[in-house]
């Protein structure tokens, strides 16, 4: 069978036409116009997540990793959800959990004035699905962790249950 290039099986696809599936690689039926960007990277997200493996048994990777034993004793991650956006009114990837590490010494570099560090975890920022994903890994490499649950978004109702209290010392007469 001759490979098709992708840009020949999207125009395919694009105008309806049936496309052979070349090395693994299928093309459906469905336009690609009628999916929007946010439901095209949804739907792999979907796809990305049911694609993990497991291992049943717990596994101890601090001696394959090459990190020094400094850093894996003395080391403490912070899992958190961070915190949304004042310009985001969505709710998509809010759900998110967090893992940083603590800030090592950092000096500044007498030529350009810049801050240096000799940590290389100190900028790491890991993401993770679940609260469990993100202990789970820190165990994994024998990192300390410290747990800061997620506050919880409440309803917006206690401004409009004050209302009628707040207006009635005022009259418009």
């Amino acid at each position: 069978m001759a490979a098709v290039s992708m840009s020949v099986a999207l125009r395919q696809a694009l105008w309806g036409r049936r496309v052979a599936t070349v090395a693994a690689v299928s093309v459906s039926k469905v336009s690609t116009r009628s999916l929007s960007t946010s439901t095209w990277r949804l739907a792999q997200d979907q796809t990305r997540d049911t694609q993990l493996i497991t291992v049943d048994e717990k596994l101890d990777i601090t001696t394959i990793t090459g990190v020094p034993e400094e850093h894996i004793k003395t080391r403490k991650a912070r899992i958190f959800v961070p915190a949304r956006n004042n310009m985001q009114s969505g709710v998509n990837n809010t759900k998110k959990w967090k893992m940083e590490f603590d800030t090592r010494e950092r000096w500044e570099n007498p030529l350009m004035g810049w801050a240096s560090t000799a940590d290389p975890l100190s900028n790491l920022v890991l993401t993770f699905s679940t609260k469990e994903d993100a202990v789970a890994f820190a165990e994994k490499n024998a990192w300390f962790c410290h747990l800061l649950s997620g506050i919880e978004e409440r309803l917006n109702a206690l401004p409009w249950l004050l209302f009628p209290l707040l207006t009635s010392h005022f009259s418009l007469h």
